[in-house]
């Protein structure tokens, strides 16, 4: 069986994992009250969101790691080399969807919708993306960059840890601000695993490839449940390991200059924070955007939930096709 096969049968493997014991784990969270809380000045809309289930992301993480421990059994108990890449991938969504659960674990404490501090959390979030950019260059050796229609390679040196880094954190913190409404932060992920999933066959990477479609096909199985309404979010537990590793699939394709591009909406979310923080600081109060993230914008401007979720998903499809393009010129 070919790479491009053996991808697409992880990916159904995954999906029925986590159909399968998405049942279950929803009952095990309602039983211990894991329900989510909202920020106060959200949407009224949200109010009908409190007490669903939160920390959802496990139930796509555990499978993801499962079917990726049990196809690359033997080389990671050392008897080969191969598929050896995938440690990374997979250290990024341990590390950072744990870091996550801390955070989501400090919401439902407060029941504000407000986790761990801001600046404790990017630190924590900056020195696991430092190990990771490590492991990248020193045990990977991933390429440094490559342009749309350049065949070679361009050597960034040094500059190589605080660009992945960035792309580490920003990733991250991009796709936790886009997990705000039913099914979103799921289907764009999906896309964007499926796209580098795709530039990895292409490259002949085929463990890298395989691990995207697996996490695929379990995103799937997990948006059998939140899509709208949600039985279940998937929290910062979810979001910001889908994020990490998002990122560093990018940093091992060498394309992770496309990544704007594949991944246009958490790019666009964050953005509008940034930019809504920044307006309203030098304006002395005026702001850019009804509210921030920007899908809310569009909620306050009378887009129902659905239609915000589908209009992004068609626009994240959309870009992640040009990224493809150009990753292939």
């Amino acid at each position: 069986m070919n790479g491009s096969a053996t991808a697409l049968v992880l990916a159904g493997v995954s999906f029925i994992l986590t159909v399968i014991w998405g049942g279950p784990l929803i009952r095990i969270l309602r039983r211990l009250e894991v329900g989510d809380s909202i920020r106060v000045e959200a949407p009224e809309r949200h109010i009908v969101k409190v007490g669903t289930p939160t920390m959802g992301g496990v139930m796509f993480i555990l499978p993801v790691l499962l079917v990726t421990v049990l196809l690359n059994a033997v080389s990671l108990i050392g008897l080969s080399g191969v598929g050896l890449s995938v440690l990374v991938p997979m250290g990024a969504m341990i590390a950072f969807g744990a870091l996550g659960s801390l955070d989501d674990i400090r919401k439902l404490q407060r029941r504000i919708g407000e986790g761990m501090r801001a600046r404790n959390k990017l630190l924590l979030q900056v020195a696991l993306a430092a190990v990771l950019a490590i492991a990248l260059r020193e045990l990977l050796h991933v390429p440094d960059m490559y342009l749309p229609g350049a065949s070679t390679e361009f050597d960034l040196g040094l500059l190589f840890y605080p660009v992945a880094i960035f792309i580490i954190v920003g990733a991250a913190n991009a796709v936790n601000f886009t997990d705000g409404l039913d099914g979103m932060a799921g289907l764009i992920s999906a896309t964007a695993f499926a796209t580098f999933g795709c530039v990895a066959l292409l490259q002949g990477q085929t463990f890298l490839a395989q691990f995207c479609f697996t996490l695929v096909g379990a995103l799937f199985g997990f948006l059998w449940f939140n899509v709208h309404p949600a039985q279940l979010i998937m929290g910062d537990t979810g979001a910001m390991a889908l994020g990490a590793c998002l990122g560093v699939v990018a940093l091992m394709t060498g394309q992770w200059i496309l990544l704007p591009l594949i991944a246009v909406i958490p790019v666009s979310e964050i953005l509008s924070v940034i930019l809504q923080v920044g307006f309203f600081k030098l304006t002395g109060g005026r702001r850019v955007f009804k509210m921030t993230p920007l899908h809310l914008h569009f909620e306050l401007s009378g887009w129902s939930e659905t239609q915000i979720v589908q209009r992004f998903w068609l626009m994240s499809l959309l870009f992640a096709m040009v990224g493809v393009a150009l990753a292939v010129l």
